[in-house]
């Protein structure tokens, strides 16, 4: 747990990397003695071509403007229904200046700066400084290095100040080691970046893992791809095609604790990654989307009024992306609506205008930043 990591890390700075090490090449199966060009008839990933393999995921820090608006009442009561599903994620809904439900941060990736960055590309950086101030109660303690504490009943938040920290509310922990690697877990889900462009993600039934020089594997129940790194790879067995792994992102830093404000909250949001939904570029949803709507469904069945947000990341043309959005949120809000949600649904679409990820880094394409800005939300208001 990171909170007994951090009593022993307090008195000898910041935490170290991550235990084991990274992924290694021995791991991998043995190379083919010939490969052939994909087809059709072999098995895929949901929502994926022929022999691609699913990127490790990019951390979400919850966004540490909202400590003192975090999960409760209704919104517990979401996470507890629906927190757990793959591509699932509650959050309270951060409120802009008119009361309007915009994104939460997300960490920065790759430049190192401790920042955070909003979905309009507005950084905000919160600074060093010394003192203590209260949010609701809770007192925060900062240090003039920008290392700082906060503690409640349920979340503890400790940063370095040398750019690693640690996030726990009791059911997502988060450590970054300011070296471009961390971790992150919510009960059998893990990510592991080591920061070498290697990572692995692992949720009780399936692993995915980037070695880092191009090749990786994907190990599911029913489905087995081995990517050599060299444009080809076996699916079950069966030697294809396949382009190179781009590496994983290393990640950026943890923000300092010198001019942390609390931000209104102004209601729920509940975040569908659109590769649990739909395949890429569809808008029609696929049948093993069923069990995530119908638990969604569910739990707000009774709510008076939500609004469904389509979003996609910026392949294509502005205009398809648009339109993919807008249908995107209408599928989701017809399905939620067939299934007993009673309340007002507004659509709308935002198609690749509001990013909460990088989709390139450095000028490289980011596959796991494109993944998490592909998504529809559910924004339920206080």
């Amino acid at each position: 747990m990171i909170l007994a990591a951090t009593a022993a890390l307090t008195a000898c700075g910041g935490p170290t990397t991550p235990e084991g090490d990274a992924p290694s090449r021995t791991a991998r199966a043995s190379r083919p003695s010939a490969t052939s060009t994909p087809t059709p008839t072999l098995p895929v990933v949901a929502g994926y071509d022929v022999g691609e393999i699913p990127p490790v995921p990019l951390f979400v820090l919850p966004d540490l403007g909202m400590l003192d608006a975090s999960l409760a009442g209704f919104a517990v009561t979401v996470d507890d229904a629906v927190g757990d599903l793959p591509g699932v994620r509650v959050e309270p809904a951060r409120c802009d200046a008119q009361g309007i439900a915009s994104p939460g941060a997300l960490l920065a990736y790759g430049d190192g700066s401790g920042t955070l960055t909003g979905p309009d590309g507005t950084v905000v950086n919160y600074g060093d400084g010394s003192g203590s101030y209260t949010l609701n109660g809770t007192t925060v303690t900062v240090y003039g290095d920008g290392s700082g504490t906060y503690s409640d009943a349920t979340t503890t938040v400790v940063s370095y100040g040398d750019g690693s920290g640690s996030y726990d509310d009791g059911t997502t922990s988060v450590t970054l080691y300011g070296d471009g690697s961390g971790t992150w877990a919510r009960g059998e889900r893990t990510i592991t970046n080591y920061g070498d462009g290697s990572g692995t993600y692992a949720d009780g039934a399936t692993t995915i893992t980037n070695y880092g020089d191009g090749s990786g594997l994907y190990d599911g129940p029913d489905l087995t791809i081995v990517n050599h790194g060299d444009g080809s790879g076996l699916v079950d067995g069966i030697p294809t095609d396949m382009p190179e792994l781009p590496p994983v992102p290393r990640l950026g830093s943890f923000p300092s604790m010198g001019v942390l404000a609390p931000v209104p909250s102004c209601g729920t949001r509940v975040v569908l990654d659109a590769a649990v939904l739909f395949d890429f570029g569809s808008h029609a949803l696929r049948p093993d989307a069923t069990a995530t709507l119908d638990a969604v469904a569910q739990v707000l069945a009774t709510v008076p009024a939500a609004r469904v947000e389509g979003h996609t990341d910026a392949v294509s043309s502005h205009e398809l992306n648009q339109a993919l959005s807008e249908r995107r949120a209408d599928a989701v809000a017809a399905a939620l609506a067939d299934r007993g949600m009673t309340g007002s649904l507004e659509t709308t679409g935002f198609g690749e205008t509001r990013p909460v990820a990088p989709n390139e880094v450095d000028g490289v394409d980011d596959p796991a930043g494109r993944q998490l800005n592909r998504r529809v939300e559910i924004v339920v208001p206080s």
